[in-house]
């Protein structure tokens, strides 16, 4: 792997990573329409976890309330706690994805990266997306999501394992389906990521470090390096549109994208260009 690919791969998950339009499709698409080799499943959970890196740096005064609340409250749940709640909210979320994601490394992922597959889910929870925000109430915060919550949108990130959903696409759907508003529900999004994504990591740097494959663990030390600076940019874009603005842009994005693929996995696209 060159320097340049490296580079390209990680500023593409970090700067798809927390917008709704999936960094994992993003980076299997990136082999597929360039001349570059696809780099593998390791290297695209190495360069997300650049990515919960920048995360926890622009969120670190909340999670640092989460940690001073868990320890308060002895790592026993006490929902009078705000830090505390929000840490076990995390942590409940978090369950449903992490026996899916058991599941796939026990079955493999590898017919999940299709452009064909991609192509649809791009396009179908582009939709869902769209009318989530459409109907979605704006009346709620973080600190008024409750355990039911919790697992609706962790069972929802479960979704995400499949490519062309979007992780954060799809908890943020979930989110204004229970009422979150905007900001708060792509802080919660971006919250939930952090043990998700840190798992996959682990399993990913511990399977390189037996295998003893010394240049992919370099290649993925870089590419957490690019990722990280990605990804801040994109969260500070993120949470600046929504100051005002809807997620539209980024339905728009999807359908166009997931559109074409579609066309062009199933041979219309050549018969259109005749």
């Amino acid at each position: 792997m060159t320097d340049i690919h490296l580079m390209l791969l990680s500023a593409l998950q970090g700067l798809t990573e927390f917008l709704p339009v999936s960094s994992s499709g993003h980076l299997i698409l990136f082999s597929k329409f360039t001349t570059f080799p696809d780099q593998g499943l390791a290297l695209d959970v190495a360069v997300h976890v650049g990515s919960i890196i920048a995360v926890m740096i622009y969120f670190s005064e909340t999670i640092w309330e989460m940690v001073k609340g868990f320890l308060k409250s002895y790592c026993i749940p006490n929902f009078k706690n705000p830090g505390s709640k929000l840490a076990w909210l995390i942590i409940i979320g978090t369950i449903p994805a992490v026996i899916a994601g058991l599941f796939l490394v026990q079955n493999g992922t590898d017919e999940l990266r299709s452009a064909r597959l991609i192509g649809w889910t791009m396009l179908g929870f582009g939709i869902v997306l769209f009318i989530a925000d459409k109907i979605g109430m704006t009346i709620r915060k973080i600190e008024h999501l409750g355990i039911l919550d919790a697992i609706l949108i962790g069972l929802a990130q479960c979704l995400a394992l499949i490519p062309g959903t979007s992780r954060s696409g799809i908890t943020i759907t979930m989110g204004r389906f229970l009422g979150l508003e905007r900001r708060e529900a792509a802080k919660f999004a971006m919250l939930l990521s952090i043990p998700t994504i840190a798992g996959a990591g682990v399993l990913v740097g511990w399977d390189l470090y037996q295998q003893g494959n010394i240049m992919e663990l370099m290649y993925a030390m870089d590419g957490i390096t690019y990722s990280f600076i990605a990804s801040i940019l994109a969260i500070y874009i993120i949470m600046w549109w929504l100051k005002k603005s809807t997620f539209l842009p980024f339905v728009i994005y999807r359908l166009c994208l997931g559109s074409y693929l579609l066309l062009d996995s199933y041979g219309y696209l050549e018969e259109i260009l005749k």
